[in-house]
């Protein structure tokens, strides 16, 4: 990926009037220059450069864009190609300007792609990988879902993997991703995961970021799962699970099912309970609820083991819970099921009739810390406010706290007051308070330019084409080059390479990603409603833009004394508002959507 801020600085560098004069005769006119069109043919010019906003227009074809749309269309280059070829030309090294921890994560994604489609191949090798499927069939596990969630197969050769990477070139990069070690004594590396079954651990977008292994049929294999380490890819108090499959379950049922294992989430998958998610650490943190709040999952259930660790799972997760004010309830699976095994028994009905009745997260957890509740001894409270400390030290003070001191006292029977006294000796100090300007001993670091949010029609085109690539033949203006936030010309230039949605979504910034996650909410699912959303949204950007040249030349030619004092550049900017309007009603008429109803309107202004 180039660094936006770079591909920005190649188009302010790039003087666009002498690169399209290579290949087009310009003639000044006024502040503008003007040509025949290189696009079509033409008798009479209509092709102007703007070099003041650094952009081409011609109002007989409709071509647009900057200098970058330029060498794409005249040239015929890719949008990455035509960067780089600008870059070279005005002396911008992009290699040397690229974040090595960019370049970093970059090494990461390589390696880790490679090891999940040979993991993922291996499985299906009749010979080799028979252990491993008879393991997943004896789990229920369809062949169907062990596709789709890419499960594969580390078998017990010693550097099978590592001798795939040294091949490409790639053995340091497996190295950086923990999938390769080197070996104690002597020279060369072996693999990390031996003998296990392989559950690739994806981001949101689907691209594999880490693994986990379940040893099978080895009787002195390790522990039962190995896990990848973290790596600037993979963050576990971040990342959930499951997410990629189950995004579009979440948003339905604006709701998540919470289990602790893998093959318990692919289990619940299995039987239809496709808003199951599983933890990649024993913790449930604070970027794991912000995962879920961005998939609008605001409802929770925790599906836990109905025994002695399925309690100690509720205290672990009830902290951090109670302090996001996430609603949460509790199921409670029968003793020595778990939630795969209950699922294969029982069914996606059992399972749903197991969520509905879920209790609340208090009232499970005041219930089984204290089930006599006012009759319990003062032994028995003290020992349960005393298992309370570590959820309640978790909760700042607030209208939580006070709401959850309220409730304890309820079913104590004892005074709030009395309840804080007891849970205080646990609660955190506050944070000291900053030194004054006079006592710092550095300048603080300057604050990072914002990000620009992505304009939210050009949002909706982007996810419109990610939805349907098809649609972009529908582009009979070339809104393309029109966009005029980068971050999405990167995203849609890596969809339209064949590189595919999760790769051009798995590099871009959260602020692209939230703006496209929200028009891919808005559009419809496909078909002819897609499609004339799609137009819509083309004929809303097309207007902005020229609603935007109107305003610049009336602003230009409203000090204008007489038609007799016109100066050639006032007549020529005069001429293009003609033009301009001539196009605004071409683009009227032509870009009507072709029946379908909307599901959101989408006016252009």
């Amino acid at each position: 990926m180039i660094p936006e801020h770079k591909i920005q600085e190649v188009l302010e560098r790039v003087d666009i009037v002498t690169l399209i004069s290579r290949h087009v005769e310009l003639k000044k006119a006024g502040r503008e220059f003007k040509g025949r069109c290189p696009f079509h043919q033409e008798k009479t010019p209509s092709f102007y450069v703007v070099p003041e906003k650094r952009f081409y227009f011609c109002h007989g074809c409709r071509a647009s864009g900057d200098a970058v749309s330029f060498v794409q269309r005249y040239l015929g280059k890719t949008f990455l190609d035509a960067v780089r070829d600008l870059a070279r030309e005005v002396g911008i090294d992009l290699e040397a300007a690229q974040d090595p921890g960019m370049r970093e994560r970059q090494e990461l994604k390589s390696a880790t792609d490679m090891a999940a489609e040979h993991f993922r191949a291996l499985l299906w090798q009749e010979d080799e990988g028979r252990a491993a499927r008879a393991y997943l069939h004896s789990r229920g596990v369809s062949d169907e879902v062990a596709h789709a969630f890419g499960l594969g197969w580390a078998p017990h050769a010693w550097s099978l993997l590592a001798d795939r990477f040294q091949k490409h070139g790639m053995l340091e990069w497996g190295m950086k991703a923990g999938l390769v070690l080197k070996r104690n004594s002597g020279d060369g590396c072996f693999d990390f995961f031996r003998s296990r079954l392989m559950v690739p651990i994806r981001a949101p977008e689907g691209r594999p970021i880490a693994f986990g292994g379940r040893v099978v049929g080895v009787e002195d294999g390790g522990p039962k799962y190995l896990n990848s380490r973290e790596s600037r890819l993979y963050n576990k108090s971040e990342t959930l699970f499951g997410m990629d499959q189950a995004r579009d379950e979440l948003r339905k049922r604006k709701a998540a099912v919470l289990v602790e294992g893998y093959f318990d989430c692919i289990g619940l998958h299995q039987v239809g309970v496709k808003h199951a998610l599983a933890l990649c650490s024993t913790n449930l943190t604070a970027g794991h609820l912000q995962v879920l709040r961005r998939a609008e999952a605001r409802d929770l259930v925790l599906l836990l083991d109905g025994d002695a660790a399925g309690l100690a799972a509720v205290e672990r997760l009830a902290g951090p819970l109670l302090a996001a004010g996430a609603p949460t309830r509790v199921a409670l699976l029968p003793q020595g099921d778990d939630p795969d095994t209950f699922a294969r028994r029982e069914g996606a009905e059992g399972v749903e009739r197991l969520l509905e009745a879920a209790q609340p997260l208090t009232t499970y957890l005041f219930a089984t810390l204290l089930p006599q509740g006012r009759a319990a001894t003062f032994e028995e409270k003290m020992a349960a406010l005393e298992r309370l400390k570590p959820v309640a030290v978790q909760v700042p003070p607030g209208l939580v706290r006070s709401a959850l001191f309220g409730s304890l006292a309820d079913h104590f029977g004892w005074q709030p007051a009395q309840i804080e006294t007891s849970l205080r000796a646990k609660t955190p100090p506050p944070a000291p308070p900053a030194p004054p300007a006079h006592e710092a001993t550095a300048r603080p670091a300057p604050r990072p330019v914002a990000e620009r949010p992505p304009p939210e029609s050009e949002a909706l085109y982007v996810a419109a084409i990610l939805r349907e690539p098809r649609l972009l033949a529908r582009d009979t203006f070339r809104v393309c080059d029109e966009l005029s936030h980068m971050g999405l010309r990167v995203v849609l230039a890596h969809a339209t390479s064949g590189r595919g949605t999760s790769d051009a979504l798995f590099e871009t910034s959260e602020l692209v990603k939230k703006a496209i996650d929200a028009a891919w909410r808005r559009l419809s699912e496909g078909g002819l409603a897609l499609e004339s959303e799609f137009i819509l949204v083309c004929r809303d950007i097309m207007l902005r833009r020229i609603a935007e040249r109107l305003v610049y030349i009336k602003r230009a030619t409203e000090q204008t004394p007489g038609a007799f004092d016109l100066t050639e550049e006032t007549r020529q900017l005069l001429a293009e508002r003609i033009e301009l309007l001539a196009l605004k009603k071409r683009i009227e008429d032509e870009l009507r959507p072709s029946g379908a109803g909307t599901k959101a309107p989408m006016q252009p202004v």
